[in-house]
């Protein structure tokens, strides 16, 4: 395995959790616009050899020895410090960051001390396993299926890292790793918000009518094939209340699958089209509001798309909670 840290230049020589048992290649970089309490750690758990790192950056033997000695909590000590694992998209997950530093930090607050964690081969492996709930777009390419459990443990040793590094609260921006939720949280010494949750109590507290007196209130769930299959936005609504309602199949089928094929082959507004035309189906069904469980179809819209007023972003109602529980610590 090989790691990356970046921090911020003014600290000097960052803190660094350095294991005996693992080959590890630490590097410093620098890094703009992240606060000065927050690290960024960047993860290769191939089996690879790993490449000699470029003049200037490699760290010598002295200095792993040194970092060989700090204790394991010994990154960030902060009582707020939020552990990040990275998804899919490393853009997503940068965005991510960035609206929980820049909304965090609103009124003269001290922006969220953060550990990111990111590996690419993770990113690869839950990028394949997505990929494959959609066959009928990459039948000529022979791909053999991701192994669920590698990156349910890949997703278990980044929660770890992250708990080393001092992390008290773990987030995980990206839709489709919560479909390994529970397997992931699993032994984990602090809490870990599920997307889900976060969405499901801010719908709550928005106090919402039904569109159709003496029935529930209707939620829409507009997602990759991989995160409806996994269902956890559907039982979370479910459980507390609310009408979870889907794409049916002619929609999946003559929509949201071709607005994906659009997508790959970088026919933004076919795609776009196709999208407007899956929400407004789900939207004639007496639905209040749309879970838009995709970055990739979020990211399709103009901020100013009058579609958009009707979806409701589990990324923005994580990056929400993840403030209020650090707001609740004061």
């Amino acid at each position: 395995m090989s790691l990356q840290i970046f921090t911020n230049p003014s600290h000097g020589l960052a803190q660094v959790f350095y294991s005996k048992k693992i080959p590890c290649r630490v590097k410093l970089s620098r890094v703009l616009a992240t606060p000065q309490s927050s690290i960024l750690l960047q993860m290769d758990e191939s089996n690879n050899n790993l490449p000699k790192s470029k003049k200037g950056f490699g760290l010598s033997e002295d200095s792993r020895s040194s970092l060989n000695k700090l204790s394991a909590d010994s990154m960030l000590r902060q009582a707020n410090t939020v552990g990040i694992i990275g998804g899919i998209s490393t853009d997503s997950t940068l965005n991510f960051v960035r609206k929980l530093e820049d909304w965090s930090s609103k009124d003269g607050k001290s922006s969220l001390p953060f550990v990111l964690c990111s590996d690419p081969i993770l990113n690869k492996e839950l990028l394949l396993y997505e990929e494959n709930s959609y066959p009928s777009l990459y039948h000529r390419i022979k791909r053999t299926p991701p192994d669920q459990n590698q990156i349910v443990e890949n997703l278990r040793n980044k929660r770890r890292s992250l708990e080393r590094c001092g992390a008290k609260l773990i987030l995980m921006p990206c839709h489709i790793a919560h479909t390994w939720y529970d397997e992931v949280c699993e032994g984990s010494s602090v809490p870990m918000l599920h997307m889900g949750d976060c969405i499901v109590k801010e719908l709550e507290e928005a106090k919402m009518k039904p569109l159709e007196a003496g029935n529930p209130l209707r939620v829409g769930v507009m997602a990759s094939s991989a995160t409806l299959s996994a269902g956890f936005y559907q039982e979370k609504l479910q459980n507390n209340g609310f009408e979870a309602v889907l794409p049916d199949k002619a929609t999946m089928e003559h929509t949201v699958i071709p607005a994906i094929e659009a997508m790959k082959r970088d026919d933004m507004e076919g795609a776009r089209n196709l999208l407007r035309i899956a929400l407004q189906v789900l939207l004639v069904q007496a639905v209040n509001v749309v879970v838009l469980g995709s970055d990739e179809m979020r990211d399709l819209l103009p901020g100013d798309d009058p579609l958009l007023k009707k979806c409701v972003d589990p990324m923005d109602a994580l990056a929400r909670s993840a403030i209020k529980w650090a707001e609740s610590l004061s």
